[in-house]
């Protein structure tokens, strides 16, 4: 015990010099751009009441730690331009390179907000190609979630150049807007993305933001109970091993696997690609299932390499060609694209063979997506029939009812993380794409985000500065009659919190897509948000930055007339000849699909069969198809709803 004491003691006394050093925050480092036209604060950490130097732009710098080890320094304003080096010293010496003074946006949410070019490089090759634009620094922040109180720095990250090479990481949305801006304006852009798909808005305010809203306050007082987050609270569930024994894959133990080009298949099942099973003679089945095609090779393509498309699917698979496999990813939303590697395809049959696994929903193939086999030249077709067979059928799960604690999911749980150690670098404002994961409960997202809005403000503590949100898109199945939808109660929600000062919407429900929850086109959403930024961010009052919005409505006998703000040179009609999802209804609230007229900056709207309307809606549906109400900039209107008494 003696010496193991005398050990530590020496490990202690060796480890001062370390602890002495000044450390930076992580946005502090090679790259950065720094925010022009405004004081920039520079921080870090330090041995208590330890004095440090810094140099920068010709000037010199002093400040002291504190007590705690904490410095903070101002600079003062800055013009656009660069590179400069930052230089600090104390006990040791830190050199900041290739440091720009630009704009510098926070942008966060799901992961609309984050999807990578990558994910999009099909639809814009020739953006990625010409991504030379070294002036754009993109900084992106690693996942990390913590309720349990906020962090001094962020999880990892730096800041990264943008070429044709780093800009397929880059999120498709923040290129778009950073390149739009790049070029009209010419000073660097930096880019922040702090975002994570799947979660909810209240995980991105602060806990004392939340802390007087039902049940986000319950659920934080919930989460302060230690006890509360003991192993013992946490969601048990029974392994279904438990009941019914241990799953088998048949495709997988027989004497030859399924996916072997050796296997002969015998009485396997007719499926027609695309589709999912639930629709085609299978129910309510989740498990592992085996698809198979056999495919005929032109003498062209045989040993050449290829590239297989297999569309989206629901939810994991694993893909083999002739028996080799190919790729494989675990969740539904990623495009399959798998290379097919030189040798492998040969003249004459070749057989493809996926296998999925799903865990609830339906499982299959999404329709309307990419199906197919190329090497450039020739390309296959692979939808129509294949074959299938059931490997596994999943037994039902049996749980608790109480989840299990998921820290990015709960009130302040990204913020402590992900938000909060960024709020001392000053940025020129917000982008913000979320609100998917809150449509199950669209009531109170309005509150939510002016709450958010608020808590970034304070905390950045640099005024009002510009919010820019994108609306949802339009998403799922089309409806042929008037419907209720949670997400147009989303987007009404985010059209009323246009309200909040300096804040500007990019409407999107004509960039969606029906069958995917992550739409392709992100040069439209950041282009517009963009524009958003113009008129918002750099005072630009001749830029018509957004598509009409309602702003009032009168009754005429049986007509209501809608009125409209941003209607730029003129409302019109986007695509068609008539005015398209216009509906209507009286006191009985049973709405009808109405008949539409522009009128100068007006909308009439009627029904023959309605002599006293009441109420008028637009684009009110999940997926709004023919919604074409735009201003002659090209810019789309808003869906709403109006009740007429309220203008009374």
């Amino acid at each position: 015990m003696k010496y193991l004491l005398i050990y530590l003691l020496w490990s202690i006394v060796l480890m001062q010099p370390a602890l002495a050093d000044v450390k930076l925050p992580r946005l502090i480092s090679d790259g950065m751009v720094l925010q022009r036209d405004t004081d920039v604060r520079i921080w870090g950490w330090a041995a208590p009441q330890e004095s440090i130097v810094l140099t920068f732009a010709g000037q010199t710098y002093r400040v002291r730690a504190d007590k705690q080890g904490d410095w903070d320094l101002r600079l003062p304003p800055m013009e656009a331009g660069g590179p400069y080096t930052l230089e600090i010293r104390a006990d040791n010496r830190i050199t900041v390179k290739d440091v720009l003074i630009g704009d510098v946006w926070f942008c966060s949410g799901q992961s609309n907000m984050v999807l990578p070019m990558e994910r999009i490089k099909e639809k814009y090759p020739d953006a990625i190609a010409r991504a030379m634009y070294p002036e754009i620094r993109n900084f992106f922040v690693p996942t990390a979630a913590d309720v349990n109180g906020t962090h001094a720095d962020l999880p990892g990250g730096q800041w990264v150049a943008t070429t044709p090479e780093s800009v397929y990481a880059m999120g498709g949305l923040t290129f778009f807007f950073a390149r739009q801006l790049y070029e009209k304006h010419g000073v660097p852009i930096g880019i922040i993305n702090a975002s994570v798909g799947g979660t909810p808005v209240q995980a991105w305010a602060s806990g004392e933001a939340l802390a007087g809203i039902e049940p986000y306050a319950s659920r934080l007082a919930w989460l302060r109970d230690s006890a509360s987050q003991e192993p013992n609270h946490a969601h048990r569930e029974l392994r279904p091993a438990d009941l019914y024994g241990e799953p088998v894959d048949k495709g997988l133990s027989g004497p030859l696997p399924w996916f072997d080009s050796a296997f002969q298949p015998e009485g396997w099942r007719k499926f027609w690609m695309p589709g999912y099973w639930d629709d085609q003679g299978t129910r309510n089945l989740h498990g592992v299932l085996w698809f198979r095609k056999e495919v005929d090779i032109p003498p062209a393509m045989a040993g050449r390499p290829a590239k297989l498309f297999m569309g989206r699917i629901v939810d994991a698979d694993e893909t083999y060609v002739n028996g080799v496999k190919v790729g494989n990813i675990t969740y539904q939303y990623p495009p399959r694209r798998y290379e097919v590697p030189g040798g492998v395809l040969k003249a004459g049959s070749n057989v493809i063979v996926v296998r999925v696994t799903n865990t609830e929903g339906k499982g299959g193939f999404v329709p309307d997506k990419n199906y197919m086999l190329t090497d450039g030249n020739d390309t296959i077709d692979l939808r129509g029939d294949w074959r299938y067979q059931v490997g596994l059928v999943q037994p039902p799960r049996v749980v608790h009812a109480e989840s299990r604690l998921n820290p990015q999911n709960e009130p302040g749980g990204l913020f402590n993380t992900m938000v909060a150690p960024a709020t001392r670098y000053a940025v020129k404002g917000f982008l913000w794409y979320q609100g998917e994961s809150n449509t199950r409960h669209p009531e109170n997202y309005g509150l939510l985000l002016t709450t958010l809005i608020a808590d970034w403000r304070e905390r950045w503590g640099l005024g009002e500065l510009p919010f820019i949100y994108a609306q949802l898109p339009n998403f799922m199945e089309v409806d042929f009659l008037p419907a209720e939808s949670n997400w147009a109660a989303l987007r009404e929600q985010q059209l009323q919190t246009l309200a909040v000062q300096r804040t500007a919407m990019a409407v999107t429900i004509d960039l969606g897509e029906w069958n995917d929850i992550h739409p392709l086109n992100k040069k439209d959403v950041g282009e517009r948000m963009a524009l958003a930024a113009e008129g918002l961010a750099y005072g630009d009052t001749a830029t018509v930055y957004s598509g009409p919005l309602a702003t009032s409505a009168s009754v005429t006998g049986n007509r209501i007339t809608v009125s409209f703000a941003h209607t730029g040179s003129g409302l019109t009609i986007g695509k068609g000849d008539e005015l398209c999802h216009f509906a209507i209804a009286g006191a009985d609230g049973r709405f009808v699909w109405g008949k539409a007229r522009i009128a100068g900056d007006t909308v009439t709207v009627w029904h023959d069969a309605i002599p006293e309307p009441r109420y008028v809606r637009y684009a009110w549906a999940d997926n709004p198809e023919c919604a074409n109400l735009y201003n002659r900039e090209g810019l789309p209107a808003s869906p709403f709803r109006i009740d007429v008494d309220d203008f009374r």
